[in-house]
């Protein structure tokens, strides 16, 4: 699997690709533990997740700031990436109504502005 170039990945995070998306667009995040950037990535992730090695080297490679909240799993995240686990994270992930791990959000202003969710949504983001 190739991974995108920054500017692909970027563009694809600005496009509306959200057909399948259980969570609602232009809601605000529920309440969480971090300080809000302007715009950020939240990937939300499951057990059943797999190895989602390429997923996170690509958000990082974007720039933006990413949150790892963890809906059930104890699998590892990268350093430099704040990862919440327990159960108001999964409390978190309910909340947002997602409908299959792992859920790419990108959020604006707190509020969230497009989603992909499930392996086959986050790997299409990582080929041109």
């Amino acid at each position: 699997m190739r991974r995108a170039p920054l500017l692909s990945l970027l563009l694809c995070l600005s496009l509306p690709h959200s057909a399948g998306a259980a969570v609602r667009l232009g809601d605000p995040l529920p309440p969480h533990p971090w300080h809000s950037a302007e715009r950020e990535l939240v990937v939300v992730y499951a057990h059943g997740c797999g190895d989602l090695g390429e997923l996170w080297t690509a958000v990082q490679q974007t720039g933006i700031p990413v949150r790892a909240v963890s809906a059930d799993a104890q699998a590892p995240v990268p350093p430099g990436i704040p990862d919440w686990r327990g159960p108001q994270a999964a409390a978190f992930a309910h909340s947002l109504r997602v409908g299959e791990y792992p859920a790419l959000l990108l959020v604006r202003g707190g509020r969230v502005l497009n989603a992909w969710e499930g392996v086959t949504a986050a790997r299409s983001l990582l080929t041109p």
